[in-house]
């Protein structure tokens, strides 16, 4: 995993900082939004971070830090919409590989995407790409997931 904040950053550092950026607000665009830049300034080779939330069979974009994004993407259909609809993370090693994706960003290699699930309840999904193939591994993800876990646990203060 590569950070740019700096060389001593640590994954518990980072998740210390969102945990204490999100703190006390609960409003879940609020936190989308400062989580978005969070990741979007602390990760290395990320060309564009943010959310996308459930709205009836669609996901529609939420706060994010990038170039502009596709408005609405159906459930099942792209990386984000896979992830929605199966509600389980979807690494893409090179997206031109992935049968559907939704080019937003002609720039972008790979993506992760991850869905957000509290409860039973699909709320979104938090997606990061690259432009750079294979950006996204074992440890960006479980890390992501953690970050997931601190944005879902921010909606109950």
């Amino acid at each position: 995993m590569t950070f740019v904040v700096d060389e001593q950053a640590d994954t518990s550092g980072l998740l210390k900082q969102a945990e204490a950026l999100l703190a006390d607000c609960g409003d879940p665009v609020a936190n989308a939004a400062n989580l978005a830049a969070f990741l979007f300034h602390v990760l290395d080779d990320v060309n564009w971070a943010g959310f996308y939330f459930l709205s009836g069979d669609e996901l529609l974009v939420g706060p994010f830090q990038g170039r502009p994004a596709c408005a609405r993407i159906p459930l099942g259909r792209g990386v984000c919409g896979t992830a929605a609809a199966t509600r389980t993370v979807q690494r893409v090693d090179d997206v031109n590989a992935f049968a559907g994706h939704i080019a937003c960003d002609a720039d972008t290699r790979s993506e992760i995407v991850l869905p957000l699930v509290r409860g039973e309840t699909l709320l979104g999904v938090l997606d990061l790409d690259s432009p750079r193939v294979d950006r996204f591994g074992p440890d960006d993800q479980a890390f992501l997931e953690q970050i997931a876990d601190i944005y879902l646990a921010s909606l109950e203060n």
